[in-house]
């Protein structure tokens, strides 16, 4: 087995029993391909630390011998999660396992950066309620650097924004920001419908369109990342346009925004989400053909992600969901239509906690993000075992 370099090697130890613990140390060995001297020359010091623990087993190995999993200590750290959007900010308050225990929500009224960090700042005082913190997340719809800058945040209007510097001088407390959809995907791996597989999709439709992706599980993040590339994919060369020029692309089709302009120009007045619904489901005719439309578009599209990345579950969120309730035998039949015969069937799982989830993601991306650091400089500062008792 191979061995690992001491601070890499604890971090994987950690996200390893942090996602599947409690775990015995043979299959944490064999997961990571550690020999049981590394397993417990690379665990020691995160015991020590507080964050993992030796837990008794009912299971015992030879004769008599209790095993002792490992498992994480869920009360070694505080963290708070916040999904931001352009119109409001949801914050949690975790433990190490981002199991929430208290939830605030905040209208964003200015969206300028200095209005909204300093909402953000009051906003984690409220839901932490003077708690010490351990980290804080910041999930946010756009593209992210090196979990720090927002580089590009159409919602809000930003460019090149220190959300994680200035945040974290107001807040006093390591801040990591993510892309929204990478945090829920990250969150959906840790406790959502598709925890325990290793490759999964993400879709998500509401205001937009996002895409996650997990592969042998690790959530894929690349440089292009938040810049919603699931949302300008094609679905329909007769579809509607999107704002930003395409036709028939999965934003034209299925998010909210554009599935209300398309029956607003039909009817010639306003119209709401769940009223297009309601329209649709009493047969008033231009709703009718929108939402099949998107229907047929949302079973295309799950058809693409599975088909190309060879998945065989994929996970629906956002504030949208409320058209695949209504419509779900459409787009399931149009999944199987665009599938071989002979695939696997397709488990679709639908996430409608709503903004919870996605701030829980961003509190687990923060967490992950401290794991990851064990041994740096902007590591966590845990709560010492005694402090914890």
């Amino acid at each position: 087995m191979s061995d690992l370099v001491s601070a890499d090697g604890s971090s994987k130890i950690a996200r390893e029993v942090l996602i599947h613990g409690p775990i015995s140390r043979a299959e944490l060995g064999l997961r990571l391909g550690l020999s049981a001297a590394s397993l417990t020359r690379l665990s020691k010091p995160l015991i020590e630390s507080g964050l993992l623990v030796e837990r008794q087993s009912a299971e015992a190995v030879g004769v008599g011998r209790p095993t002792k999993p490992l498992d994480v200590v869920a009360d070694a750290g505080r963290f708070v999660g916040i999904k931001l959007t352009g119109d409001d900010a949801t914050a949690v308050l975790t433990d190490v396992r981002a199991a929430h225990s208290a939830v605030e929500v905040v209208e964003v009224v200015d969206r300028s950066p200095g209005a909204v960090i300093a909402l953000l700042a009051d906003l984690v005082e409220r839901v932490s309620g003077g708690t010490e913190l351990t980290g804080i997340g910041v999930s946010i719809g756009g593209n992210v650097l090196d979990g720090r800058t927002v580089t590009r945040a159409p919602f809000l209007g930003w460019r090149d924004v220190e959300l994680g510097a200035l945040l974290e001088e107001r807040a006093g407390a390591p801040v990591t920001v993510a892309n929204d959809v990478v945090a829920l995907t990250v969150a959906e791996k840790w406790f959502g419908a598709a925890r325990g597989r290793s490759s999964f999709a993400v879709i998500t439709i509401g205001a937009g369109v996002g895409y996650g992706l997990v592969s042998r599980g690790t959530v894929v993040v690349t440089p292009d990342t938040g810049l919603g590339l699931g949302g300008h994919f094609p679905l329909d060369p007769h579809g509607p346009v999107c704002i930003d020029g395409h036709r028939g692309c999965a934003t034209a089709l299925l998010s909210i925004p554009s599935i209300c302009d398309q029956v607003e120009s039909a009817l010639g007045r306003p119209v709401r989400y769940d009223e297009v619904l309601d329209l649709a489901e009493s047969g008033e005719p231009a709703a009718s053909l929108v939402v099949d439309a998107a229907a047929r578009a949302l079973g295309h599209l799950i058809a693409a992600v599975v088909n190309l990345a060879m998945l065989d579950a994929v996970v629906l969120a956002g504030e949208g969901l409320e058209l695949v309730r209504r419509t779900r035998s459409r787009v399931l039949e149009v999944l199987s239509e665009d599938r071989d015969p002979e695939a696997l069937a397709v488990d679709v799982f639908l996430d409608d906690s709503g903004f919870t989830a996605w701030a829980r993601g961003a509190a687990a991306v923060a967490i992950e993000a401290g794991i990851d650091a064990l041994g740096d400089d902007r590591a966590w500062r845990l709560r010492s075992p005694s402090a914890q008792r």
